[in-house]
């Protein structure tokens, strides 16, 4: 699973402004619509999203072939410098610094220049990271939550039977930054810079109702699942970048064992960006509230 390009065909016109806005050649124009023509070559950004006049083109998460930067750079090179230095400002834009050190080390070993600006990223470290736990694992085994309509929730508050969605939120929102999914987020945007930093994993603020009011508050957030989204190693990369430059950093996760693989992450990320910030750990239970509260 990975974020990817998406092309709504009912809206697409073919007007090709995006087959130009896509250096990377993931993009072509055939009988007379946008198509995908290459899953290893999106990179899954958006940057042709700006191009398309119709709105046709969104990110959408889905399965899809890995990102293969060395088969889109084997696209670029012919386009000569000026794309390819677009293309390593595109990454830089986002923080995708993995892609930029596999690009740069590609260059290296072919004998050809590096763009100005990006002689940092030659002969940096790489990461390698074992298959999250199976289908077995104890974190997928079906199970009820106490909180039904009627029963009491963890406050043993009684929960209102179903009905429709409110007309306006009942809560308002902590948010301080966007995006907030690691993949999508760019490790050098400002509000990372001596910030107090939760990263999360995805299921927390779904299962604790207060999750705006008590965790993300006055803090900028990044959300991650350690057990389905790939690309860990480029999490790595991003959350090193973060933390060291971060004021504190927490770390909220589900009680079930597969979540413990974020909090490791965050742990060789720490050890990566050679601070030694403490890392604050909250637990969450599946039936709404703190299990676990740790520093470490």
């Amino acid at each position: 699973m990975r974020t990817i390009i998406e092309i709504d065909q009912e809206l697409c016109d073919g007007c090709g402004a995006c087959e130009t806005g896509c250096p990377e050649g993931a993009l072509r124009i055939i009988g007379g619509k946008a198509k995908l023509v290459g899953e290893s070559l999106c990179d899954g950004l958006g940057a042709c999203i700006g191009r398309c006049p119709k709105g046709a083109i969104h990110i959408t998460e889905r399965d899809a072939d890995d990102y293969d930067e060395i088969a889109v750079l084997k696209e670029i090179l012919p386009q000569g410098n000026f794309v390819l230095q677009a293309h390593f400002a595109h990454l830089d834009h986002h923080g995708q610094d993995l892609y930029l050190e596999r690009a740069v080390n590609f260059l290296t070993s072919k004998g050809l220049p590096i763009p100005d600006g990006y002689e940092r990223f030659v002969q940096k470290k790489t990461f390698s990271f074992s298959k999250p736990c199976g289908s077995g694992c104890a974190g997928s085994v079906p199970a009820k939550a106490p909180n039904e309509a009627g029963s009491p929730n963890a406050s043993g508050e009684n929960l209102p039977a179903p009905s429709a969605f409110p007309e306006k939120p009942s809560g308002s929102s902590g948010l301080k930054n966007w995006p907030i999914q690691l993949h999508l987020a760019n490790p050098r945007a400002p509000h990372f810079a001596g910030a107090d930093v939760v990263v999360a994993a995805d299921c927390t603020a779904f299962a604790l109702g207060s999750f705006h009011a008590d965790v993300v508050a006055g803090k900028s957030l990044l959300i991650a699942c350690p057990k389905l989204d790939s690309g860990k190693e480029i999490y790595r990369a991003k959350l090193a970048d973060v933390i060291g430059q971060a004021r504190s950093v927490s770390v909220v996760i589900m009680e079930v064992p597969c979540c413990s693989g974020l909090l490791r992450l965050v742990q060789d990320a720490r050890m990566d960006s050679g601070v030694k910030t403490p890392i604050q750990v909250l637990v969450v239970g599946i039936d709404g509230g703190f299990v676990a509260r740790k520093t470490i």
